[in-house]
Parts: C-alpha cells; sequence; structure tokens
C-alpha cells in the first residue's frame, strides 16, 4: 500500500543523479521520460484525488468516506511525484525550493495509514481490526519519523520499519483477495474480481520493482504509476458501485417512506365531525414523513362526538406502526365510546401485549350536546384545557400510559357543558419546544396564547398556536416531536 513512495524516492535519486550530468547504464532518454512521467501522471493524481475529495464533500452521504481517503491518497501521490521532478522544483521561488524536501518526508511517511484507511472503509469483522492496528502502528512510525526528520534533518531513518509494516499489510491483503471465502468474510466488495486485478497489477509491479533495483535495471516511473492508477481505480469502482447501491437503497426507503405517509394520511379523519352546536378543528403537524400522533373521531350520531389525541413514544416509521394499530383498536371500543375510561381501557388491552418497549399517551373527550354534558379520561397524557368565560383551567384526569398494566383503570372527569366553551386537547409537541436559551415553550405559554386569541376562530386560534411556536424555536433548530392540536367550540 505504502510501497509506491518510496520507490518514487529511488527513482529521484536516479533522476538527480542523470540531470546533474552522470550516466546510469549510458542512457539519457529515460531521465526525460521520466521526467515527463512525473509532471504528467503527478498532475493528474492531484486532480483526481481533489475531484474525489470534492465529490465527497458536495454528496455528504454514508459509504462517501472511502472517497476522501482514496482523493487523499491520490493527491499525496501525485504531489510526491510532481515534488521529486526536477524541472517542477526549478520553476518554484527561491524561498520554496527547500519545501519539497519537507513534503516528500511527510507524505512518505504518512501515505500508509492513509492508504490503509482508504482499505479500512471495505473491511469487516477481524480485518478492521488488523488495518486498525496497521494504521495505529504506521501513523506512529511516521509522525516519529517526521520528528526526526526535523531535529536530525535525516528523511529516510524510520523508512526500512514502515515499508516493512506496509509489505506486511500488503501480503495480509493479496491474500484475503485470492481466498474467495476471505473475501466474503473480511471485505465487502461489490465487485470482487476488479478490486482483486488492480491488486495484484499493483503487487506484482511492486515486485518487479524492488527486484529490478537489486539487480540495477534501468527503472522508468511509468511502471510505478501505472500500478497505483490500477489500485486506486479499482477501489474507486468498488466504493462507486456501493455509493450507488447506497442511494438505490435511499430511494427505495424514501419512496416506501412516501407510501407510508399516503396510509397514514388515509387513516387520519378526513374531516372534521359534523355535530349541531358544535365545531372542531384540527392541525398535525409531523416530525418526519411519518409520525407517532395520532388523532381520531368517534361520531356516534349528529349531536355525539368521541374526540381521541394520541402520542406513541418515539418518531419516525415504528411510532407510526403503532399509531397505525392504535386506528384499527378503536374499532373494538366503538361500543362504548360514551365512556372515555372504558375507551381507553379497552385500547390498553389491545396494546398491552403489542407494544414491546414503546408506550402510548393518550387523551379521550367525549362530547354530549343532547344531554350538554362531556366527560374526560386521559392516559398519561398533558392535560384537556377548557375556556369558559375568559378563565382557563386545566382538567386533569389521568391513568398509566397505554401499554404499561393490561388491566389498568382509567378515571373519568364528568363535566357540564356551556355555550362559549372551548376545549384544546394536545401532545407534548406543543409545550415541549425549547428556544435558543434552552427554555421550553411550556404550557404556561400555551394556556396564555389560548386567552389572548379567545376571539379568534378555532383555525385561527390553532395557526396562532403553532406561529407561537415556530418564533419561539430558534430558526435554525428542527422540529424535535410530532405536533397534534385538536380544538372544540360549544357553539349553542
Amino acid at each position: 500500500m505504502g510501497s509506491c513512495c518510496y520507490r518514487v524516492r529511488a527513482e529521484s535519486a536516479i533522476v538527480a543523479m542523470r540531470l546533474k550530468g552522470w550516466s546510469v547504464q549510458g542512457q539519457v532518454l529515460p531521465v526525460i521520460q521520466n521526467e515527463v512521467v512525473s509532471i504528467m501522471s503527478g498532475t493528474v493524481f492531484v486532480f483526481i484525488g481533489v475531484a474525489a475529495c470534492c465529490l465527497a464533500a458536495l454528496r455528504r452521504q454514508r459509504g462517501m468516506l472511502i472517497f476522501v481517503w482514496l482523493g487523499i491518497w491520490s493527491a499525496m501521490y501525485g504531489a510526491l511525484l510532481l515534488a521529486n521532478s526536477r524541472t517542477v522544483v526549478a520553476e518554484l521561488p527561491r524561498w520554496a525550493r527547500a519545501s519539497p524536501l519537507l513534503l516528500t518526508t511527510v507524505i512518505g511517511y504518512l501515505i500508509f495509514p492513509v492508504a490503509s484507511l482508504a482499505w479500512l472503509e471495505l473491511s469487516a469483522g477481524k480485518m478492521r481490526v488488523f488495518l486498525k492496528t496497521m494504521i495505529g502502528v504506521g501513523l506512529g512510525l511516521g509522525i516519529l519519523g517526521i520528528g526526526v526528520f526535523f531535529v536530525s534533518g535525516d528523511d529516510s531513518r524510520l523508512i526500512l520499519p514502515i515499508s516493512f509494516v506496509a509489505a506486511a499489510g500488503l501480503v495480509v491483503l493479496v491474500v484475503v483477495l485470492a481466498v474467495p471465502g476471505l473475501s466474503r468474510k473480511y471485505l465487502t466488495l461489490p465487485n470482487r474480481a476488479v478490486v482483486v486485478t488492480g491488486t495484484m497489477i499493483f503487487a506484482l509491479e511492486a515486485l518487479y520493482f524492488n527486484i529490478a533495483r537489486l539487480m540495477h535495471y534501468q527503472l522508468y516511473r511509468i511502471t510505478g504509476t501505472i500500478g497505483l492508477a490500477a489500485l486506486l481505480f479499482s477501489l474507486g469502482y468498488v466504493a462507486a458501485q456501493k455509493a450507488l447501491a447506497g442511494e438505490r437503497r435511499l430511494v427505495s426507503i424514501e419512496n416506501e417512506l412516501v407510501i407510508a405517509q399516503e396510509i397514514q394520511t388515509s387513516i387520519l379523519p378526513s374531516r372534521s365531525p359534523e355535530v349541531k352546536g358544535l365545531l372542531v378543528a384540527a392541525a398535525y403537524h409531523p416530525m418526519t414523513a411519518v409520525a407517532g400522533d395520532f388523532y381520531d373521531f368517534i361520531a356516534e350520531d349528529e349531536r355525539r362526538v368521541g374526540i381521541l389525541v394520541a402520542d406513541v413514544t418515539g418518531h419516525g416509521v415504528p411510532a407510526a406502526l403503532i399509531a397505525s394499530m392504535i386506528k384499527v383498536a378503536i374499532q373494538s371500543v366503538v361500543a362504548c365510546a360514551d365512556d372515555p375510561g372504558q375507551v381507553l381501557s379497552g385500547l390498553n388491552r389491545v396494546l398491552a401485549g403489542q407494544l414491546r418497549t414503546q408506550l402510548v399517551s393518550a387523551a379521550y373527550l367525549w362530547v354530549d350536546m343532547e344531554k350538554r354534558r362531556a366527560a374526560y379520561s386521559a392516559a398519561g397524557h398533558p392535560p384537556l384545557l377548557r375556556l369558559r368565560g375568559g378563565k382557563l383551567e386545566r382538567m386533569e384526569s389521568n391513568g398509566l400510559l397505554l401499554g404499561v398494566l393490561p388491566e389498568a383503570e382509567y378515571p373519568v372527569r364528568e363535566m357540564s357543558i356551556e355555550a362559549g366553551d372551548r376545549f384544546l386537547l394536545y401532545t407534548d409537541g406543543v409545550s415541549e419546544p425549547e428556544n435558543g436559551r434552552g427554555e421550553a415553550f411550556g404550557e404556561q405559554r400555551l394556556e396564555r396564547v389560548v386567552c389572548e386569541r379567545r376571539g379568534n376562530s378555532l383555525v385561527e386560534l390553532l395557526e396562532e398556536v403553532l406561529a407561537e411556536i415556530e418564533e419561539w424555536r430558534p430558526a435554525s433548530a428542527e422540529q424535535k416531536d410530532d405536533i397534534t392540536l385538536v380544538a372544540v367550540e360549544v357553539l349553542a
């Protein structure tokens, strides 16, 4: 993985000899070829590296981190090639001509950990542990080597041990890639053949280079660049395949969420119930595409109606599934709709064995315009608010959350109703939003808005409450809970 940088070091020494007028095996043409290859290949590698990092920054999706490491790896190797080009160094300002040595030293020591980080994104199980160990060792040796360079000026004191670590890592990777069973177990590759080909080209090229150097054969820079290019291309190819597969999964999930949202919308009331002498309005603002808040109406006839508001703990799809279960469970309590305690007890019995780790708070209000009375009961829910004659009251009648105990009982509060009475049921997503100082909106502010806007229509009242919550929450803050409001007004 890191052997490419050390080949460049050896080759740069040969290039320097030639440019000083020395002859290596009596050939001058290879010197010019290596210079041209260094400049062209270095520029290409740097460009590809920057492009890969920009792509990862723009996409910002899970699985794009490998493009960052591949991009840094490519850019480091390209910078190494350019820094070892006599032509490029000659074009630098005089004060900067000493910097290529520092650059090549830093890259030479750190390119192995960066390459290992790229492989880490494609590994699994014990292979990840092995690569993390290699990264730790390589990074430690690299930092120590850079420190030695700054102190003594020796840029190759620890090259041998870090070369050994890099070679050991490459051998392990080649073995894992060569054995299909090991590849499936320790690597996450959508296309193993491409990575095997690229790695083998790189490994064989590294082997050839080291043998050629020992035998004092002529070395060409193009050989090293082809090997690394093949490896980077193969890794980039499988990384792109993984990223595209991830995007396809995301698109599939988004499509399913759209369907789930449509289903959830279909289980909510399409309009308010029509009850003589009574107005009902609702506002429903989920935090995500699907939500755990739920409300429904049980209209017995044109003079009586039951109103249920529920809030499932948690958010998203799991909470939405429980909310759908509540819709089904309501059918089992329609017969006792005029008794809030029995309604909540019935829902609790149905849900108790199905909720697992989730719970449900709920509130149920029964309004009988013929008998001019209302009845209310709740299960761990915020209190019902009643506005009468400009005075706001909290109507408390709470039992256990639904799903805690199968045989829980729920107390009922009876009350008379008068013309002008207003009732408000809501979930805790109304009172919990925080401002920039961490202060919750709170029930007192909600009650103040309800009192101050008592002259508004129900729809306007709900809009005002939502506007106050939006103003209270910082513009940069996201909604953290589902919000549901149901308002009721007695007309006559």
